[in-house]
């Protein structure tokens, strides 16, 4: 007979969870496993709230199973450390990302890749290595493997530094598998929001010239005042779209309704590259003209690996970029993710968990 989720292993822990595709959140008494000789316990300071956690909890992508304990952009510290760990040690700064396990000893896991392992397992919503069931980080502890355990620098906050790593890999990583950074170039970012506004610090910290692409008008005065943006286009004004064709170098698309790329590849050069990264419900219409007349590329890109994780959170620290962030507490979740489905939150929740979240 299948153990509960409280008493599936030793160690009581509590958070909240999603238990239909309602997605209504509410606490909820689960267990973590004994920390392994590999393993690094973690006490959760903050937990970033991702698009992704709304899209999971209400089954959008239809491999949601319940309960769902949603969280993979979570900041803590360590509380307890296994033998075999080198890195880490009690009361250092940690982070824990999107993803927990993976095979360790495939191609990809070889390259540091462990993201595009076959065998790689997300934080939340997935099956660990030992068979039983991940829940993120809307909760008090965590433990994971040191290898997917990263350092926190010194300098970056941990309430606002959270969601880069989950935002914050998923542009970094593009931008320098694709050659996105040569100081001087042209970058587009299509969409604004928690992904798009951390690519506008990013793009800036490389050097390069930033538009934001945008189909809200008023997001403008923000974009450029606010993050730095050097220039706006409202990809809805016919005039202004058609004066940028062939004037950017690189697209990042963050945007993950679906929308026509069409538009997004004309406003490229040749050898113009357009990396997508929002992950629309509905296959997109890819236009083949524009590619083969422009020699573009279109290309696409999810998260990290550890090592390439680490080297974003301490470029990040370096260049002072954060996610601009509004900390709610935890039973004000619900309402948050409301808002987020309405695209009201400038520009990322991060939940205030440690000061927050009081065992029911």
């Amino acid at each position: 007979m299948a153990k509960s989720p409280e008493t599936e292993h030793p160690n009581k822990a509590f958070g909240w969870a999603a238990k239909d595709k309602s997605g209504l959140l509410s606490p909820f008494h689960f267990s973590r496993r004994n920390n392994g000789e590999n393993d690094v316990t973690v006490k959760i300071l903050y937990c970033g709230v991702c698009h992704t956690d709304l899209h999971t909890i209400k089954n959008d992508w239809g491999f949601s199973y319940y309960p769902v304990v949603p969280g993979h952009e979570i900041v803590g510290i360590a509380t307890q450390v296994g033998k075999n760990v080198t890195k880490f040690k009690e009361g250092d700064r940690v982070g824990v990302g999107v993803i927990t396990g993976s095979c360790q000893s495939c191609e990809s896991c070889d390259q540091d890749l462990e993201n595009y392992c076959p065998q790689m397992s997300f934080t939340y919503n997935a099956i660990g290595s030992d068979g039983t069931k991940n829940y993120g980080g809307y909760s008090d502890t965590i433990v994971v493997d040191q290898r997917f355990v990263l350092r926190f620098p010194e300098g970056l906050p941990s309430d606002s530094g959270a969601p880069l790593l989950c935002a914050g890999i998923t542009v970094y990583s593009p931008m320098k598998y694709y050659g996105m950074t040569e100081p001087g170039k042209h970058l587009g970012v299509a969409g604004l929001g928690g992904l798009g506004h951390v690519a506008v610090k990013i793009g800036k910290a490389f050097g390069l010239k930033v538009t934001v692409i945008s189909s809200s008008p008023n997001k403008e005065d923000e974009a450029i005042n606010r993050l730095g943006a050097d220039s706006f286009l409202v990809s809805t004004d016919p005039q202004k779209m058609k004066a940028a064709i062939g004037t950017m170098d690189y697209i990042i698309d963050t945007v993950s309704a679906v929308h026509a790329l069409f538009p997004l590849l004309g406003l490229l050069k040749v050898n113009g590259k357009l990396v997508t990264l929002g992950l629309p419900e509905k296959p997109l219409e890819l236009p083949i003209f524009p590619l083969v007349l422009g020699r573009k590329m279109v290309g696409g890109s999810d998260i990290g690996g550890m090592k390439e994780t680490q080297e974003m959170l301490d470029f990040c620290a370096k260049h002072n970029i954060t996610a601009d962030i509004e900390l709610i507490k935890m039973d004000e979740i619900n309402t948050a993710m409301d808002r987020l489905a309405k695209s009201d939150v400038r520009y990322r929740f991060v939940i205030d968990v440690a000061n927050s979240l009081s065992r029911m």
